[in-house]
């Protein structure tokens, strides 16, 4: 079954079991898929339903810092809940070690120096890790490893 089917799938069962908030998130998910394949006049795959996710991810995070330092914990709340939904749509997460060796592994084989050499490296890690990393927190690795 594709990540779309099954999202779907997920939004008529969280319709049958009147699941509102659940139901919201999903909602919020399918109307950015369909706004993307709108915008570019294809059909997603599984890859890009998952950049897409990792893209609603990212805001959700952003936002619920902006939240906490306004005190509006309420608002932080709900958009933990929407990460929680978007949260099932990704691929397993990896491990630290398994970050790390990716990491390590890809600083041997650019020849990585230095910081200038990290587009390099990031280049390489990013179609492996994409949906199952925090991208930011893999660069601030990256960096602490090139500087150290």
């Amino acid at each position: 079954m594709s990540l779309k089917a099954r999202i779907q799938d997920d939004m008529k069962s969280a319709m049958k079991a009147r699941e509102t908030e659940r139901l919201a998130a999903i909602r919020l998910l399918m109307a950015a898929i369909k706004q993307k394949e709108v915008d570019e006049r294809i059909e997603l795959d599984d890859a890009a339903i998952t950049t897409v996710v990792d893209k609603m991810l990212k805001q959700r995070r952003d936002s619920i810092s902006q939240y906490e330092a306004a005190q509006r914990q309420d608002l932080a709340d709900k958009e933990k809940a929407e990460m929680a939904v978007l949260m099932t749509y990704l691929p397993q997460q990896l491990s630290e070690a398994e970050i790390d060796t990716m990491i390590e592994g890809a600083i041997l084989s650019s020849g990585a120096a230095g910081m200038q050499d990290m587009g390099k490296v990031m280049a390489l890690l990013k179609p492996h890790m994409a949906g199952r990393a925090d991208m930011a927190a893999v660069s601030a690795r990256i960096k602490a490893k090139l500087a150290g």
